[in-house]
């Protein structure tokens, strides 16, 4: 099988000796092209000329979850084609490693390399949905070009904190999950919008819901972790469905505290719950819209801020090694 490996050289968890035995342990099974990314969103580009090439029947991502996602959204640039296009493997190179914890691929970067091999022996695959976010048509947004996403999209709170902790590691901090947390509380403390809030969701044929103070769309569960506890903001989500969306209409601090500890605490069947709790499950067409600009991110990459954005659930959008 002839596989392109899409290596990014600031992986926070390889050196350069672990990336050469990898290559040579995937080398021995696959006939290997390796590319290293040089700036943010080579990746995509790389992933993209692979794929329009017609040369690759696979395409291996190794890095944490923003290079997974430049590697599918050039794999996605005209659009899904299960059939036609490579398939991804995932080889987990970051922090956190959400969408390949998620396939169930070990979260040890050599452990992980051997459960692909494994896959790749028998011929191991499932195709799975995907998220797609753009500009809403008729607002100050709808030039935004979409984007896909993996697991997480966060518009407003959750999004605040992924800046945080960006603007922290362009300073030299290494992204830990202490890091996280401490930006949490930091993001509570200056949320301007935490009593009223400013987004509101539009469903087809259904009423909108107005004044939620944080908004989290979820492509599969569980959405991240938090050290090695999975984090489940809705627990029915899943690569086989369309998306989940989970709001809070209050962050007051009892409700953070109730919340909070209710996520830290969420399992497989059971999420945040109670009378602020807005959630809607498999859904394949919605709008998050608000009254002020807010932060945005997908799958923990902040965006900047916007207005409007459109999610689409995109059902058996690419093929991938497991």
């Amino acid at each position: 099988m002839r596989a392109l490996l899409v290596v990014n050289p600031a992986a926070t968890t390889t050196s350069a000796r672990t990336r050469d035995v990898l290559i040579h342990a995937l080398a021995s099974d696959l006939k290997l092209d390796v590319a290293t990314t040089e700036y943010r969103g080579h990746a995509r580009d790389l992933a993209r000329q692979a794929a329009e090439s017609g040369t690759y029947e696979l395409v291996v991502a190794l890095g944490g979850d923003g290079t997974v996602n430049e590697v599918v959204n050039g794999l996605l640039h005209d659009g899904p084609a299960p059939d036609a296009l490579p398939r991804l493997a995932v080889v987990p190179g970051g922090s956190t490693n959400v969408f390949a914890r998620a396939l169930g691929l070990p979260n040890d970067v050599v452990e992980a390399t051997g459960a692909l091999l494994d896959a790749l022996r028998d011929g191991s695959e499932r195709t799975v949905g995907l998220g797609l976010a753009g500009g809403t048509p008729g607002t100050r947004d709808e030039a935004v070009p979409a984007r896909w996403f993996t697991f997480c999209a966060g518009f407003g709170f959750d999004a605040g904190v992924v800046g945080r902790v960006e603007q922290h590691r362009e300073r030299g901090k290494r992204s830990t999950h202490a890091l996280y947390v401490r930006q949490v509380v930091r993001q509570y403390l200056s949320e301007p919008h935490r009593r009223n809030g400013v987004i509101t969701l539009n469903r087809p044929g259904q009423d909108p819901v107005q004044d939620l103070v944080l908004s989290i769309v979820c492509n599969t569960s569980p959405y991240t972790y938090l050290g090695n506890r999975p984090l489940y903001a809705s627990p029915e989500a899943s690569f086989d469905t369309a998306l989940d969306v989970l709001g809070l209409t209050k962050l007051s601090t009892s409700a953070v505290a109730r919340y909070g500890t209710q996520l830290v605490t969420s399992t497989p069947e059971r999420g945040p719950r109670g009378k602020h709790v807005v959630s809607g499950h498999d859904l394949t067409d919605f709008t998050l819209q608000s009254q002020v600009p807010l932060p945005f991110q997908m799958d923990g990459d902040h965006l900047g801020l916007r207005t409007s954005v459109t999610f689409t659930g995109v059902r058996r959008a690419l093929r991938v090694i497991v």
